[in-house]
């Protein structure tokens, strides 16, 4: 957990009135009873009014209140398919940060504007994803974050079949398709895979250095040149 995020939790269990001890406040968001106190003298430094000792307790003061995040409703819609659309989507690990976001934005937000998430009707339906797929769109940005080269095992549109080593840049999603820019060992030039049609992928330990003209970027340049010269 990120510290702000901790100190975020701190003051929403600290919000609830019960004094609640350093030893309850360590075991609820696991970390150690010294970084609670400090987390804790941050927070007074900061101006949050919270009372208590040391081997006592902590508790906020009741006229102080988390100041709610304000959004219309259009904006609330906007959070809330963005969110089912990443749950629907996208991968594992990113499914789930996408509940945590929910959760948050609704535990500070006001009731009349809380109640609106439910009242949000556009859907994103996801049961068209597998497991599987789920499990290579949490591998593949991973692997482009840490630039690591990436085997796969890939079968084209007309089942013809090869195995790639490839240096992942970007994952893009068209609306039902997700594929992965990346530069190609084996055609010494940029390719654009689908990952549904990957049928083993292995994220390998060595680093790739990216070079001049393999770079995202070159992979974007190339991509806005190619549209402008289509025929129209």
């Amino acid at each position: 957990m990120r510290r702000a995020d901790r100190l975020f939790r701190i003051v929403q269990l600290l919000h609830s009135g019960r004094l609640q001890t350093a030893r309850h406040l360590a075991e609820k968001l696991q970390v150690s009873h010294r970084t609670i106190y400090r987390d804790v003298q941050d927070l007074q430094l900061s101006g949050v009014p919270i009372t208590g000792e040391a081997g006592v307790g902590y508790t906020l003061r009741r006229d102080f209140d988390i100041p709610p995040l304000m959004f219309d409703r259009e904006e609330i819609t906007a959070l809330v398919l963005g969110a089912r659309m990443v749950q629907a989507w996208g991968g594992m690990q990113l499914t789930e940060a996408a509940n945590r976001a929910l959760r948050k934005i609704e535990a500070v937000l006001p009731t009349d504007l809380r109640e609106r998430i439910d009242e949000v009707l556009l859907y994103a339906p996801g049961f068209r994803v597998s497991p599987e797929l789920r499990s290579k769109l949490d591998t593949l940005p991973a692997a482009a974050q840490q630039r690591h080269v990436v085997l796969i095992a890939y079968s084209r549109e007309d089942a013809q079949q090869s195995v790639r080593r490839v240096h992942p840049l970007a994952l893009y999603f068209w609306g039902g398709t997700w594929t992965l820019a990346a530069w190609c060992e084996l055609r010494n030039d940029f390719r654009s895979f689908r990952v549904d049609r990957m049928e083993h992928l292995e994220n390998l330990t060595e680093i790739f250095q990216p070079k001049p003209g393999q770079l995202l970027a070159d992979f974007l340049k190339r991509v806005r040149t190619e549209r402008k010269e289509l025929p129209t």
